[in-house]
């Protein structure tokens, strides 16, 4: 199906009647596969213990896939499944976090850093996953104090330098100390009335390597201390409780890490710095320089510049020689990121397989070209594209697309999303092996959230990150509740409802009605539980195969979204299902099927009209399809039952 697909089978059979809040009737059509028993793909049960209701989506909306999703569903390809949370081994809860609200942990901020370090870097991959095995390596041996051998080592070594290096340490321990002190004390004096607690200011010398790495090199910078972001992370916290927070002089209006850095700087030039050091705010940190070796390289380029005025041709050779060493900035690495439409490329598939089968540890059989296709290039969506002028749709347009990610042309990463009117759904992600240092599933993560918050500036409704389901009796699965502050949807009001109060309440159980936490006394939406009835549709067949949908592996923990498996579907199994909850029956029962529009081999017709296009029908027949269009309310709602076309295959 694919790329093309997804636009042209728009199925307008049924009219082109607007509808509020979605498009045209007939422009989704879904025929339904009832509901399932399978294995469970999250905690390997080699029992059926995972149970859902499945539909096949010929085309549908992005307006009614949204509303989908916030329903409880997910796709694989063109096959829409919801899991029944009461029924199945691991409630799977959708999750979703607003972008705006989003700011990153320390350890998703040293993704960024590890990313860009590499950028910067222009030694090879393979030097660079080296030298970080061989860093971790010598970090394992320091650890091996017990070793006999290592032991001696290390005493042989330290015996030789420990007389001439013990002095100098204990007088740098010191001045780093004594900087961090006055740091302290000028952080006090900036924040005379801070209620909250801020941190303590940590210096720590430049090393030589650390040099090479700054834009600008500087001999005679020795100490740095990033105090001012650690303070500017901290306001930000505390900015949400409407804290107030005034200076010496007067309120900072610009309270980034720049702008405390250079009031920093002025009140601890105030101080008498040790070793005749000098202070500078630098781009958010505090540099320390050594005034001494400043001094001396003054008079150096002076003496040289004389020497060389002078025409001395000896001096003049050494110059030239200084210059042609000089290290010449090096050509970094280029991270290209590109949105594609969902269609079949080559190289995709190539890096797809290699990854299904080195990290998944698929067999090679297995993963073939028609496995790929339904699972990540196959969809339903109904493609829009954009509209100039029009703020309503993104630049991308909305639909299903390929996120790939290049690395000086190399192809590294590729995200499967859909771009819907409210979200960015992510949906799966397969990167290459060689570059899993690089934590790409965590950067990619990051990159899909930051591009929700540029798109929110073209289209203001687009405003959430979905991050697929949650599962909190899955410790592989919780890494995506790390990316806060998240909701989780309940399942059965449909209420999103923050994680830090849903986590408690998991802790105890693994299905909890959510919302119950929540004061649901003015809430308008009706409750919708699945109603265990009969298999649906004439044609329905058992055997059809229903993805199997799981997560990354436990050593993983990086990747958003889903691992995809073949897997055998069993035949409906109703006597262990949870009881239907009865307000939501007689709330479904209410609705008029009558006007639901049905797709009979071709036809679109409204079910109340039947009999009037078909002629006389069997009452066991009408009987028997009137109840399987009021399970399928039940399980979609009102409002996506009343436009959708409801295909009987």
């Amino acid at each position: 199906m694919g790329d093309g697909a997804s636009s042209s089978r728009s199925g307008r059979g049924g009219g082109t009647e607007r509808v509020k809040g979605g498009g045209a009737i007939g422009e989704s059509k879904v025929t339904d596969h009832g509901r399932r028993r399978s294995s469970c793909g999250y905690c390997r049960s080699t029992s059926y213990s995972s149970i859902s209701h499945g539909l096949w989506a010929d085309s549908i909306t992005a307006e009614d896939y949204q509303e989908l999703l916030d329903h409880g569903w997910r796709r694989s390809g063109c096959f829409l499944y919801k899991p029944e949370m009461e029924g199945t081994c691991c409630p799977s809860y959708t999750i979703r976090l607003k972008a705006t609200d989003f700011y990153p942990s320390k350890e998703q901020a040293r993704i960024y850093k590890k990313m860009q370090r590499f950028l910067d870097d222009t030694t090879s991959v393979k030097k660079f996953e080296s030298s970080k095995q061989k860093e971790n390596s010598c970090r394992g041996l320091l650890k091996l104090s017990g070793n006999d051998s290592i032991t001696k080592m290390t005493a042989l070594s330290t015996k030789e330098s420990s007389a001439s290096t013990c002095e100098n340490m204990c007088n740098e321990n010191d001045i780093l100390h004594s900087l961090a002190n006055i740091i302290n004390s000028a952080v006090s004096t900036l924040f005379v009335s801070y209620t909250a607690h801020l941190p303590k200011a940590v210096v720590k010398k430049v090393t030589c390597q650390a040099k090479k790495k700054l834009v600008e090199i500087s001999e005679d910078l020795v100490y740095t201390s990033s105090i001012a972001f650690q303070i500017a992370a901290a306001i930000r916290r505390s900015q949400s409780t409407d804290e107030t927070i005034k200076c010496r002089e007067s309120e900072l209006l610009d309270l980034n890490a720049t702008t405390i850095a250079e009031q920093l700087a002025c009140l601890v030039k105030e101080h008498e710095l040790p070793s005749e050091l000098l202070i500078k705010a630098c781009n958010g940190h505090l540099n320390f320089y050594s005034a001494t070796k400043k001094r001396s390289s003054e008079f150096i380029d002076l003496k040289e510049s004389m020497q060389a005025s002078r025409g001395n041709r000896g001096n003049t050779k050494r110059i030239c020689s200084a210059d042609s060493n000089a290290i010449l900035p090096q050509k970094r690495r280029k991270l290209e990121i590109r949105m594609n439409r969902s269609s079949f490329d080559q190289e995709e598939f190539a890096l797809y397989r290699r990854y299904q089968i080195k990290v998944h540890d698929d067999k090679p059989e297995k993963v073939t070209v028609g496995s790929y296709k339904r699972f990540l290039v196959d969809t339903p969506i109904v493609f829009v594209p954009p509209v100039s002028g029009d703020n309503t749709i993104p630049p991308c347009g909305f639909g299903s697309f390929h996120q790939q990610y290049l690395i000086d042309g190399k192809l590294v990463a590729v995200g499967v999303v859909d771009v819907l009117p409210r979200c960015l759904s992510s949906k799966y992600l397969f990167w290459d092996p060689d570059f899993a240092f690089l934590s790409l599933g965590k950067y990619s993560a990051l990159q899909e959230i930051n591009w929700v918050k540029e798109t929110q500036n073209h289209c203001p409704s687009l405003q959430y990150y979905y991050l697929g389901y949650y599962i909190h009796s899955c410790n592989k699965m919780r890494y995506k509740a790390a990316y806060r502050p998240s909701e989780l949807l309940c399942p059965l009001r449909y209420q999103w409802v923050p994680f830090e109060v849903a986590r408690p309440l998991l802790d105890r159980t693994p299905y909890v009605i959510l919302s119950d936490s929540l004061d649901v006394k003015d809430c308008a939406m009706s409750p919708k539980l699945p109603n265990p009835v009969e298999n649906l549709g004439p044609d329905f067949h058992d055997s059809s195969p229903m993805e199997d949908l799981s997560d990354e592996d436990e050593e993983e923990d990086e990747e958003v979204g889903f691992h995809y498996e073949d897997s055998d579907t069993g035949v409906e199994d109703e006597s262990n299902l949870a009881a239907t909850n009865a307000l939501n029956v007689a709330d479904s029962r209410a609705y008029d099927v009558g006007d639901i529009v049905l797709d009979v081999n071709g036809s679109c017709v409204k079910f109340k009209d039947i009999e009037k296009v078909f002629g006389p029908l069997e009452r066991r027949i009408i009987s028997k399809l009137e109840s399987q269009l009021q399970r399928f309310v039940e399980v979609v709602g009102n409002e996506l039952a009343g436009r959708m076309v409801y295909s009987l295959g």
